[in-house]
């Protein structure tokens, strides 16, 4: 009995269980035929029917009948995933980028219109300015979402849909997402029709920040960054309500094909497991990288929540989950130098990996040069070349002395 309740995330007295915790037992279970304390990996791609399956619904997701319309090691990481963000529910699809389209897609119709971040990761950006407005006629305004008057203006009497993305990617942009949804809600009155607030918070994962705590109606997260935390698979979830889980289940993964596989949610269920153990070091390390490089004469800009002169520092510290809580392992920075000056850097770190991706053990660090296509919409300082870096989970000073080495080295 005591072991069901740790495993439904609560306690045999009443007592919220801890976010560690819940990130070890919530989703786990022993497993009826073999005994074993840890959920089994299925690969199965079908499973038996009943004696009569005439009036089975070939497109439910509810029962285990065929592997696309979900399976066990999807369902176990959705109850954890539904829990760590406070949500009623949570389904998980085969990337983040996977759980991006699957929201607007599922939610927006032709006709409709979405409000979105003015930076986010690529290819939200491609969807909501390119893809969708293209091939489906669903309108799309980009705005400045730190500027909670501009997103209030750009809602109109067809908008169904305010995307954002907290802190944003990569110029580390932070939204008051409690702002924001204040203001969706006011044009929801106005308009008479619901608006849903999507809230991508991969940057913070739900140890740092909740979204739906905070108002939004839909947080996602790329899975394949922090939740996983190992750099060895690909995921993607959306925290929301059953009914708006079931609609996504039905568009996206049973008709859409976007299930995650066995094996993938196998791998992230057991790497989260030590997400806040792993937060803290990633939140602590990051701090310290920036603070470092900001005392350097050779680094042009340092762009990291957790700094006191970072313009959306205090609306930052006011979304944390708690004072345990930090601002995430990415921060930005460029050096006072030109553009194969950058890259001569980059040549020269030895224990951080040049790289795309974030959240991994390793510290990860990628050059955007100076001919990104949405240089225009980055703050000025940005659009002569800068550095995304993701701090891993090495000896903070190996990373620091790393950095000091390759500048040498470098010549800059």
């Amino acid at each position: 009995m005591i072991a069901d309740l740790v495993h439904n995330g609560t306690s045999f007295d009443d007592t919220p269980l801890g976010f560690s915790t819940r990130t070890i037992h919530v989703g786990n279970g022993v497993d009826a035929e073999t005994g074993a304390i840890r959920r089994p990996l299925t690969f199965a791609n079908a499973y038996a029917l009943p004696y009569d399956p005439s009036d089975i619904n070939w497109s439910s997701s509810d029962v285990n009948l065929y592997a696309r319309n979900g399976h066990p090691n999807q369902r176990y990481l959705e109850k954890k995933l539904a829990d760590l963000e406070g949500a009623e529910d949570s389904v998980v699809l085969a990337s983040g980028v996977a759980a991006l389209s699957a929201t607007f897609t599922t939610f927006l119709d032709s006709g409709d219109h979405a409000v979105f971040s003015d930076t986010t990761y690529i290819a939200a950006y491609r969807l909501l300015h390119q893809i969708l407005p293209e091939k489906y006629g669903i309108r799309t305004s980009m705005v400045d979402s730190s500027d909670t008057s501009a997103v209030a203006a750009a809602i109109g009497p067809q908008t169904r849909l305010v995307h954002i993305e907290t802190p944003a990617n990569p110029t580390l942009k932070v939204t008051d997402i409690a702002a924001v949804a204040a203001v969706v809600r006011d044009a929801e009155r106005r308009y008479g029709h619901d608006i849903l607030l999507s809230v991508d918070n991969t940057f913070n994962s739900p140890f740092n920040v909740r979204p739906l705590d905070l108002g939004a109606d839909i947080v996602i997260e790329s899975l394949t960054k922090y939740i996983n935390g190992h750099g060895d698979a690909l995921g993607g979830v959306i925290a929301t309500t059953k009914e708006r889980t079931d609609r996504i289940r039905y568009v996206y993964q049973v008709n859409y094909g976007g299930i995650i596989s066995p094996f993938n949610a196998w791998l992230i269920n057991r790497g989260s497991s030590t997400l806040e153990l792993r937060m803290r070091r990633h939140n602590a390390s990051a701090l310290a990288v920036a603070r470092h490089l900001e005392g350097l004469g050779k680094v042009r800009f340092v762009a990291y929540p957790g700094l006191e002169d970072h313009p959306g520092h205090d609306v930052a510290v006011s979304q944390l989950t708690s004072p345990e809580a930090g601002f995430g392992g990415v921060l930005s920075f460029a050096l006072d130098t030109d553009h194969d000056g950058h890259n001569r850097f980059v040549s020269h770190l030895n224990v951080i990996t040049s790289a795309v991706s974030l959240g991994h053990d390793e510290s990860l660090i990628v050059f955007l040069g100076e001919d990104d296509e949405r240089r225009d919409l980055y703050p000025p300082r940005f659009r002569n070349g800068f550095f995304r870096l993701a701090i891993g989970l090495e000896d903070v000073d190996d990373i620091l002395r790393d950095i000091d080495h390759a500048l040498a080295e470098a010549g800059i």
